[in-house]
């Protein structure tokens, strides 16, 4: 018995290890945009090679709350180049139009703001992606399309680095993890796991590495090439995709480099309060990461139990039955797990000691996968702002 237990409390801490120093040290939240050198901001200057014209797409769909900071922000940008901003109202009932359109005013840019009616979401299309692809065309033939959701606030020099990373690499594709809401308990305790898990399952550097075909983007800050979008087919190539920004990432990584980090002058307005909805914005997709593959399912639920509760457990049971190596060896893993998450933690200027909340927080996670799955067989799946789709991508 005392065998199996440190066999046991030695293969999760080799599987630790591995993550750690094997997995593109994607626990390290180095992944960030250059600063920038002196740049003019006086358009007669702007080299149109170096800046290009850009169009800002944002799909909204009832909105009201945020569409205001949001557009403001976009205008209000430090570019050197042409920037456009154009809001793709889908079929919102609320004033989402309106205040879109109130925000460009009050800054005495109505010129550079255009508010599109969305049209009626066609078969085999998601909501949002067809929100995106009304943009687009609409975009003309702009050089550069940004994508970015309606609550989300950008700083002013954001969109020039955001140029300035594409063009020194000439990448296809540009995208910000943005910094979500970190306020409440709940919020503590789940968004930073949220980030560490996402750069567990995509570690930037190897989505950032060319020789790579991993791919990964975050959907609130997409800067991208139309030209090469074009060559890939359009928005349409993916017109019923549940998970649009790892599936752009992926479409356009065939086309050129691309480049994701993590955006700390850029912030989500949403915040969740509230566990529930938390749990909600989770499993709304989760069982979508997993390609609705049971199996898939089982191993990521085993994978997390493995990680995660099986070394709280042995830690536990060595200090009860005294079996020294194994208990010595689950502390490694525990630390190895902790030192981890710290970056993590650090990002989102939180008491350290929110280390000791992984192990719970991932649980949560756990349960929430499981939960989307559930949804799923029961036809509640993937959604976007009350539209819910099922496998295929199809309106329900």
């Amino acid at each position: 018995m005392s065998c199996l237990f440190d066999a046991l409390a030695g293969l999760v801490l080799l599987a630790w290890l591995v993550l750690f120093f094997a997995r593109g040290y994607f626990w390290r939240t180095d992944q960030r945009l250059p600063v920038l050198g002196a740049v003019s901001t006086n358009k007669a200057d702007a080299c149109a090679t170096r800046f290009p014209a850009v169009t800002a797409i944002v799909p909204a769909r009832n909105e009201a709350e945020g569409i205001g900071p949001c557009v403001s922000a976009l205008l209000r940008q430090n570019y050197p180049g042409d920037l456009r901003v154009i809001v793709v109202d889908d079929q919102s009932q609320d004033e989402t139009a309106l205040l879109a359109k109130e925000a460009a005013e009050k800054l005495d840019a109505s010129d550079r703001l255009q508010v599109l009616s969305g049209k009626a979401l066609p078969e085999a299309w998601t909501g949002k992606v067809w929100a995106m692809h009304q943009g687009t065309l609409a975009a003309d033939a702009v050089s550069l399309l940004w994508f970015t959701d309606a609550d989300i606030v950008h700083g002013p020099d954001v969109l020039t680095r955001l140029v300035d990373q594409q063009q020194r690499g000439n990448r296809a594709l540009v995208s910000l993890m943005v910094m979500l809401s970190c306020r409440s308990f709940w919020e503590r305790l789940l968004i930073p796991p949220f980030i560490f898990f996402f750069q567990m399952l995509y570690p930037f550097p190897w989505v950032n590495d060319a020789r790579r075909k991993l791919a990964g983007a975050a959907g609130g800050c997409m800067l991208l090439r139309r030209d090469l979008l074009m060559q890939a087919g359009g928005l349409a190539a993916m017109r019923g995709a549940l998970i649009d920004d790892c599936t752009l990432a992926a479409l356009l990584k065939i086309q050129g480099p691309i480049w994701l980090g993590l955006g700390t002058e850029s912030y989500s307005l949403r915040d969740y309060r509230f566990f529930g909805e938390i749990w909600r914005m989770v499993a709304r997709s989760a069982y979508v990461q997993l390609e609705f593959s049971p199996w898939r399912l089982l191993a990521a639920t085993l994978g997390m139990l493995f990680l995660y509760a099986v070394p709280v457990i042995l830690l536990i049971a060595g200090c009860w039955e005294q079996q020294w190596i194994g208990l010595a060896l689950s502390v490694l893993t525990l630390a190895l797990m902790f030192r981890a998450y710290l970056p993590s933690v650090r990002l989102y200027a939180q008491n350290s000691l929110w280390v000791l909340t992984l192990p719970l927080a991932a649980m949560f996670y756990t349960l929430m996968t499981l939960d989307s799955a559930r949804r799923h067989y029961l036809g509640k799946g993937g959604a976007w702002k009350g539209r819910h789709y099922d496998q295929s991508g199809e309106k329900s």
